[in-house]
């Protein structure tokens, strides 16, 4: 129901439906639940709030007061002309395709998502869930960097396990360099005398980087290679340790993923934060540990008196370890401290950089 201010006599109303455009004048609404249709004689004609379906009736009884303005929603008040509706890098998830949509835009330009072929390698491993024999170990990697990749928004490509033999890295290689955006090898990227991913990255491609200042994770390999189409596609070597090859995705793989994406924001938030536990580390490398944030009853993050985030090693409650094949305190981790180069030793109240990560 709507009141006209100046068109129409004093106490008189027009029905419109929800949505439709304001008569010319009218400068408040009144919902049908605040009213009563009435007969010619004054009488009541239906019940009070009924959705108004039987015609328009002689006169309304109104309940409630309605000052003017309301229930009406004002040209512009959403979005104004000339406004930026998204900005270049903002995700479209089911709100933003809503206000894209509610904006009018039938069509916007997006990035696609990258595509990522996911190599475990060495002769030990086997997939989950099958017999290990005496020697097997459970490929971990591939299943963790393919949900890893998923998660950074990409689509991804099982290659398999590459057995320790050149010619099958460099097959399944060529497979990844054929049909995705994105190699990531896992496991054979050290010295040994099976570590033949630097040797597969170069029969493909190029060696662009070996070996990278940071614990766990120091042997990491990055290089390109052309597609048919001369498209380049990057390749990123990581280690074996799982926990080596989670930490050395987030650092360098993970960034390169959301930059192919069109993500604006490339890197994991952070913030300052302060140790509860002594952490021994290597001299010249960047150490990123597990951690656990320490809890206020109610659950949030607590803060020492300079407002830093409390961290304690992860599993250090339950005596685990921090060795870069320890899955159970990276399962239990909220974020990675990064400790700086220069030290070896961080006493407990050392500064160090919290990145959040999912849980």
């Amino acid at each position: 129901m709507l009141f006209r201010s100046r068109l129409a006599e004093a106490g008189s109303a027009i029905r419109i439906a929800t949505g439709a455009p304001l008569p010319l004048d009218a400068d408040a609404v009144v919902q049908v639940e605040l009213t009563t249709p009435l007969g010619a004689d004054g009488s009541p004609a239906g019940l009070r709030g009924r959705q108004a379906l039987n015609g328009i009736p002689a006169a309304v009884a109104i309940h409630a007061p309605v000052p003017v303005g309301a229930s009406i929603r004002r040209r512009g008040s959403d979005l104004s002309a000339g406004a930026v509706v998204l900005e270049p890098g903002a995700s479209l998830g089911p709100a933003a395709i809503g206000l894209v949509a509610g904006a009018g835009v039938g069509s916007i330009a997006v990035h696609r998502r990258p595509i990522v072929g996911v190599l475990a390698t060495g002769d030990e491993i086997r997939p989950a869930g099958s017999v290990l024999g005496a020697s097997g170990i459970p490929d971990a990697n591939g299943p963790a960097l393919r949900a890893l990749a998923a998660a950074a928004g990409a689509e991804t490509i099982d290659l398999g396990i590459a057995r320790d033999q050149l010619a099958d890295v460099i097959e399944r290689l060529r497979r990844g360099v054929a049909e995705a955006d994105v190699g990531i090898v896992s496991g054979g990227v050290s010295v040994g005398p099976y570590d033949l991913v630097r040797a597969g990255f170069e029969a493909v491609g190029t060696i662009e980087l070996w070996r990278v200042a940071v614990q766990p994770g120091k042997p990491f390999a990055f290089g390109t290679a052309r597609r048919d189409d001369g498209r380049r596609v990057l390749l990123f070597g990581l280690p074996g340790n799982p926990v080596s090859s989670f930490v050395t995705f987030e650092l360098f793989v993970r960034p390169a993923l959301r930059r192919l994406s069109g993500y604006a924001d490339l890197l994991r938030p952070s913030e300052p934060g302060v140790l509860v536990d002594a952490v021994s580390k290597s001299l010249g490398r960047r150490a990123y540990l597990r951690v656990e944030i320490e809890r206020r009853p109610n659950g949030a993050p607590a803060r020492d008196s300079e407002g830093r985030l409390l961290v304690r090693l992860a599993g250090a409650r339950s005596n685990a370890v921090q060795g870069s094949h320890v899955l159970s305190t990276l399962a239990s981790a909220d974020a990675l401290a990064a400790v700086p180069e220069e030290l070896d030793e961080a006493p407990p109240g050392t500064d160090v950089e919290v990145f959040w990560l999912d849980r």
